[in-house]
């Protein structure tokens, strides 16, 4: 064999996506493990991150229902918050939209269609389980969760005392916008994830204007489907993963990450220190707290949805996209040509 063919082997080799490799193929692989799957401390997080979420749910459940503040502030905001939108028309009648029969559903379809879409031109196979999985197992969990918890009756309540978390539409239309911010190339997840967050915080918000959920269920319902994308991302791997010749660092996920992240959490610690403000007043109902339970409520369901929307985005990035030891950023050169 010359050496014309020999390094004419070498550069097939070197181009050859390591996602469509055989078993028996692994020069990519034993060159460097990172071209099909990602680094060990980013599945760790990933896991970390999602067993994290899930515990906050159980801990949000059990403040909003076993105890009397829980349940006032979640009676005091679900009953008075049509008049607290008052201040606000153009608001009041945008999320009005969103209480119409059928509007979220068909968005959420909409949404589900083109990430299976997505996925499927992609020819990410190993993602397309991961997605579908995690679609079933959040399909369960709504359904189990609020057929089986318990709502105990702690104060005499305005509204229904009838368990209503966690909120089933959240987590529709929150696990639709995670598993297309999953599927899309790397330019697309910056903006799925700013469109999704306006969706969702919609979403959440008209359902407690129409007095179907409490805040602390649209509360569950985004930390319920983050928590298992999360953990869905900690089994990522090959074909879940971007071709290494595409991968490159982006400066819309960390300009946008970043900023969800950051505001996310400045805005849940104005949250709590709004509540904590009105603590008193929860105690013995007191109609001057409505206000800043109101306002508590809107900020806290929007700055939860933009850390946790910001966490998915940046873990998405290091799981799909880890840059290699070999820095195969873009095509490598082709070794030199003997004349």
């Amino acid at each position: 064999m010359t050496n014309k063919h020999k390094q004419g082997e070498a550069q097939e080799a070197w181009y050859r996506d390591p996602n469509e490799q055989t078993e028996a193929d692994g020069s990519h692989v034993d060159r460097d493990p990172l071209t099909s799957r990602p680094r060990i401390s980013a599945l760790v997080l990933c896991l970390v991150a999602g067993l994290a979420c899930l515990g906050l749910a159980a801990l949000v459940w059990w403040a909003a229902v076993w105890t009397v503040p829980g349940q006032t502030y979640d009676d005091m905001a679900l009953t008075n918050f049509r008049g607290f939108l008052d201040q606000a028309p153009l608001v009041k009648a945008y999320l009005g939209l969103f209480a119409m029969p059928y509007v979220t559903v068909v968005i959420c379809v909409v949404l589900g269609l083109a990430a299976l879409v997505v996925v499927l031109v992609r020819r990410r196979w190993w993602l397309l389980g991961q997605v579908a999985v995690y679609a079933l197992v959040v399909y369960g969990a709504a359904r189990m969760l609020k057929r089986f918890l318990p709502r105990p009756v702690l104060i005499h309540s305005q509204a229904s005392t009838a368990n209503s978390a966690p909120s089933g539409h959240t987590i529709l239309a929150l696990a639709v916008v995670l598993a297309l911010l999953c599927v899309v190339p790397r330019v697309w997840r910056a903006p799925v994830a700013l469109v999704g967050f306006a969706f969702d915080l919609s979403v959440g918000c008209s359902l407690v204007q129409g007095g179907w959920h409490r805040p602390s269920d649209v509360v569950m319902g985004v930390l319920i489907p983050v928590g298992l994308c999360l953990i869905a991302l900690a089994v990522t791997r090959g074909t879940g993963m971007d071709v290494p010749g595409t991968r490159m660092s982006s400066a819309s996920i960390q300009i946008v990450a970043t900023l969800m992240l950051v505001a996310g959490f400045l805005g849940m610690l104005y949250a709590c220190y709004v509540i904590w403000q009105v603590s008193p007043g929860l105690e013995i109902g007191a109609r001057w707290a409505a206000y800043g339970v109101h306002c508590s409520a809107v900020i806290l369901m929007a700055s939860l949805l933009s850390l946790t929307l910001g966490l998915v985005l940046a873990l998405r990035q290091i799981t799909a996209s880890p840059l290699t030891r070999m820095g195969l950023v873009g095509r490598p050169p082709a070794p030199p040509q003997n004349d």
